[in-house]
Parts: C-alpha cells; structure tokens; sequence
C-alpha cells in the first residue's frame, strides 16, 4: 500500500496526513455494524456544545481526532464505556498529557451522548476508513531505510538511532511520527547576527521576515534589528527536512518510515 504520492511537492508533504488517499483491493461485503445505544437529541446537542468548547481542539470537532488528541471514534474505551463509566474517570482525573476537567454529573452525561453518538455516526458511514493504523505506514524495506538515514538521507548527521530517537515511534505513533518526519516542530534554530559595526550577537531566532529580525540571546534578552542593515547566518536543524522534500523518492520515504518505526 503505497500512500505517500507525489512527496516532492511540498504542499502536498505537509498536508497529506489530513488528506492521505489509499489504493485498496476490492474487499468483501463489511459486516454489518452492530448499532450503538441511542440518546435523546436534546442530550446528544448539549454534550456537542461542551465538546466543542472543551474538547474539539485536541480531539476536533467530530471527535475524529485534533491536533495531539486521538481519534474517538476509534476508541476501545469509548466503546466500552457504559453510561459514562469510562469516559467519565479519564474526563475528570486526566490521563497522560491530557489534562483533567471538572464537570458535574449532567455534562458527564451529555458528553458520553455526544461523544457515543458520535462513534455510533462513524461506525455507520461505508465506502472507506476516517483512520490510518499505524501497519499501513510501515510498508517499506527496514534495511533499506537504515541505509538511507545513514547514507544518501545523512539523517545520521543531527540524529541518532540510540539518542535522540531512541523511542521515537513509541513517542509518535503512526501518522505523528510521519508528520514529525515531514515537517518537525519545535526545532530552535540558531541565529548569528552581524552589525553594521562588525560586532557579532549569536542566539536563537525569535523573528525573521524582510524587515526585521530579531533573536534572544544567552540571557535570555529579546533583541531586534532591522533586516536591511545586518547580515544575518542562520543555522535551523529542520530546514534539511525541507531540503529533502524536494529529493525523496516513493521507495525513500517507505523504506525510513518504516525503519523509524522500529525504534521504539
């Protein structure tokens, strides 16, 4: 199953994992989903709203899955849960890096409305899977992809299997840890800045566009100056991710995701 097509387009490589397309061989007739339990709509309506407010930024609005929040209509936890006894422990006590929240005992209720009915939706829908499992991403060669991080990919350079990615697909799962492959965030790039006098400030870049660019130094302080008269050398760990994007080849990007995603 190959779904990373067309990777050398960058706009494509950062916003394919919303948009992912599979291949798939035809499939025998699905069988047919066992229906969920049903509640009243004005229940279902008033959990909707506090999921949004509360819930939808890292879960989205659907419960499809957000930003750093699992999908929940693919949830075992969801799908055992009986009238809020499993979803109201992990609502109210937090879990991981989810945070806890305090509700009553009503919107404990109205959110498993929702967020059941919600489930119940997906599970009916035909024609194709909302998710991705991660086995769908390893489809490459291991060895192969071992080769390219510490050949032609020189991903050797700035990461090692044994240190900093050490647990990396235990830390990202599946399409994260593509969409961490792809476009990496948080990487502090570094800045050196030369003025007009020759003096030198080094730190790490705050801001950069045609006007301005500024940097905060070793102590921490916030400074600025205008781009058009200092020379700025940048060196920003991610920007050979970007560099890649325009190399990669199909095979390429199979065989390392599928070899990163033996370091667990």
């Amino acid at each position: 199953m190959r779904i990373f097509r067309h990777v050398r387009s960058g706009a494509i490589a950062l916003f394919m994992t919303a948009s992912l397309g599979f291949t798939q061989a035809p499939k025998p007739p699905a069988t047919p989903v066992k229906a969920g339990p049903t509640f009243p709509a004005e229940l279902v309506k008033a959990g909707e709203g506090l999921f949004v407010q509360q819930c939808a930024f890292c879960h989205g609005r659907d419960t499809g899955g957000g930003e750093s929040g699992p999908d929940l209509t693919r949830s075992k936890l969801v799908a055992e849960d009986v009238g809020g006894n499993q979803i109201g422990p992990v609502v109210r006590n937090g879990r991981g890096t989810m945070p806890r929240f305090t509700v009553t005992d009503q919107e404990l209720l109205e959110l498993t409305a929702f967020i059941r009915t919600a489930k119940s939706i997906a599970e009916s829908q035909t024609g194709g899977r909302k998710g991705v499992d991660a086995k769908d991403l390893a489809t490459g060669n291991i060895d192969q992809g071992k080769q390219y991080f510490n050949g032609a990919g020189k991903c050797n350079s700035c990461h090692s299997p044994t240190g900093d990615l050490a647990g990396v697909a235990t830390r990202n799962v599946g399409l994260r840890l593509f969409q961490r492959l792809m476009y990496p965030r948080g990487a502090k790039a570094k800045m050196t800045v030369t003025l007009p006098s020759g003096e030198t400030v080094s730190g790490t870049s705050a801001y950069h566009d045609e006007f301005t660019v500024a940097l905060r130094d070793s102590s921490g302080r916030y400074r600025s100056w205008p781009a058009a008269r200092v020379k700025v050398q940048a060196d920003d760990p991610a920007q050979a991710h970007v560099d890649l994007l325009a190399k990669y080849t199909d095979d390429d990007i199979h065989n390392l995701m599928t070899y990163l995603m033996t370091l667990k």
